[in-house]
């Protein structure tokens, strides 16, 4: 059997260390006049740290999992029933049909740039087209990242290297109360995918990748793509329990597949080429439909044209305003073509020699 290789964690904070930590969030001098309360409160933090309470309600998994008895997150719970209830509904051939339209530019005018972003502005274009079409919109803006409170998408620890069915879905790493690692949004961004039918993806070009907000979201759907639903089966995070289901062979489900997907990639200089295909490869991986060609868009607005004026361009530039609004249509049309059972799969039910 694989075996659980150790010796690059770093040390357990000191105490002194871990005050100061704890007294970053506090630098405003306002909070000075309740120093004794915060005290006590980080002594109940500390205790958390140090006994590593990661997740303080538990309750016993109960029935329909491997060991009934085996002490799960309630919260973990909470998202896992807010899932099946998504997946019921998604299944169901009498519920409306929904399109989840991500943003994924971390600006926006509440931002540090103050002012709405292109990708925004793209996104409204194929909002109107969707819901003209008779489909229910769901808008996920990833900007909200950058500006609202205690809100955040945790980077993904990536458990699957270890084992597949380390990686649970819904994720289990988060939160960890013991180290602070609360307000994570992906526990709801989870059953907004799940409950859509078709997903448009958004996004500027950054360096030549997606941008950060984005990519933590990406990275944190791993789960959705052969993820484990039953962390009795290792016991939590035991990563040799883990490699050996994995050795004795794993069927990597694929939790978000059959839904329809398009593309719209935007970008002032390079890269939007590439950054389209990676999406579209990893959508397709994950087994979403592709609603043809004309939903996978990649685009220049004011191609080496300042950055201050870009708004400008895209006014000017109404060929691709229309061809976002064909991304909008190419979706709609295949969500209910496929919900119809009337969407063409040709490769649907051929053997994967090599799932992984």
């Amino acid at each position: 059997m694989a075996s659980v290789r150790k010796g690059q964690a770093p040390a357990p904070l000191s105490r002194a260390e871990f005050h100061t930590r704890f007294q970053m969030a506090f630098e405003d001098p306002a909070f000075r006049k309740e120093a004794d309360a915060l005290s006590r409160i980080e002594v109940i933090a500390w205790e958390a740290y140090d006994e590593g309470r990661k997740a303080p309600r538990t309750r016993p998994a109960g029935a329909g999992f491997a060991d009934p008895a085996y002490e799960l997150s309630v919260e973990w719970m909470e998202t896992r029933q807010r899932l099946l209830q998504a997946q019921a509904a998604w299944s169901d051939p009498a519920t409306p049909s929904r399109v989840l339209l991500i943003n994924g530019s971390p600006r926006n005018d509440g931002t540090c740039p103050g002012e709405i972003s292109k990708t925004h502005r793209l996104l409204q274009l194929a909002r109107e087209q969707v819901e003209a079409a008779g489909l229910r919109t769901d808008v996920l803006d990833l900007s909200l990242l950058s500006s609202s409170y205690e809100l955040r998408i945790h980077p993904c620890k990536g458990c699957v290297s270890t084992a597949m069915p380390l990686c649970h879905w819904p994720c289990s790493c988060y939160p960890n109360h013991a180290l602070g690692q609360t307000g994570d949004w992906m526990a709801e961004i989870y059953e907004r995918w799940v409950a859509a039918h078709g997903v448009i993806v958004f996004t500027p070009t950054h360096w030549y990748q997606a941008s950060s907000a984005l990519k933590l979201m990406i990275d944190r759907l791993v789960c959705a793509d052969g993820g484990n639903p039953d962390p009795t089966t290792t016991h939590g995070k035991n990563p040799a329990q883990a490699k050996a289901l994995e050795d004795k062979g794993w069927d990597y489900p694929k939790h978000l597949a059959g839904r329809v997907y398009g593309v719209v990639v935007h970008g002032d200089v390079a890269g939007v080429e590439s950054l389209r295909r990676n999406l579209c490869d990893w959508l397709d991986w994950m087994g979403l439909v592709d609603a043809g060609s004309p939903a996978r868009l990649d685009r220049y607005i004011g191609y080496y044209e300042p950055y201050a004026s870009s708004h400008e361009a895209l006014d000017r530039d109404l060929d691709v305003q229309e061809e976002v609004r064909n991304v909008a249509r190419a979706v709609a049309q295949a969500v209910k073509l496929l919900r119809e059972e009337h969407l063409p799969q040709p490769a649907a039910g051929l053997d994967n020699p090599r799932p992984k």
